[in-house]
């Protein structure tokens, strides 16, 4: 069994279990509560995941849940637990992509793509999005597209994210 830090506005506030079972993880998250619904997620260096709103037990929340490796294999390697109000807003959810050239048709992309290392995608509708590791030093990825790109984070890297439609062109 795994122990993570459960934090609530920032500040430690209770404990995350992780426990493998089999094909699944079972978590267990919990903490004394502030009034209102909250729930629990746990956050890896790749992703989130919304483990669902804690059962109030008198001034203390809780929740048990079991996931399947699916659904927790794109977390990475698991970082900690945290409690948010109810309504906030599911996060992205990244994918590694080993061989981002396969995820395209377009000949020019899958050239410009072929051996790229470090690679993120996620889907969102009709729109993939593909993130590319960034660093300064090194030249910019998919030169010919960066009017097309968002540097951003994506965990703690760096990520050129560039989006296309599903006919491989740039979206912006």
């Amino acid at each position: 069994m795994d122990k993570f830090p459960l934090m609530l506005e920032g500040r430690p506030a209770g404990e995350l279990t992780a426990e493998r079972e089999g094909l699944y993880t079972w978590f267990s998250a919990r903490c004394p509560l502030p009034e209102g619904l909250w729930c629990a997620w746990v956050v890896g260096d790749r992703g989130e995941l919304r483990l669902g709103v804690l059962e109030p037990e008198g001034a203390q929340g809780s929740i048990r849940r079991r996931f399947s490796g699916r659904l927790t294999a794109p977390l990475g390697r698991l970082l900690r637990g945290e409690v948010r109000p109810a309504g906030a807003k599911e996060p992205e959810t990244w994918e590694p992509a080993p061989a981002p050239d396969r995820l395209f048709r377009a000949p020019w992309l899958r050239q410009r793509l072929k051996g790229v290392q470090g690679a993120q995608t996620r889907q969102a509708g009709e729109t993939r999005y593909l993130a590319l590791p960034y660093d300064r030093g090194t030249p910019f990825p998919l030169t010919t597209l960066f009017c097309f790109a968002q540097v951003r984070k994506i965990g703690e890297r760096s990520y050129v994210v560039y989006a296309f439609d599903k006919q491989d062109r740039p979206v912006f």
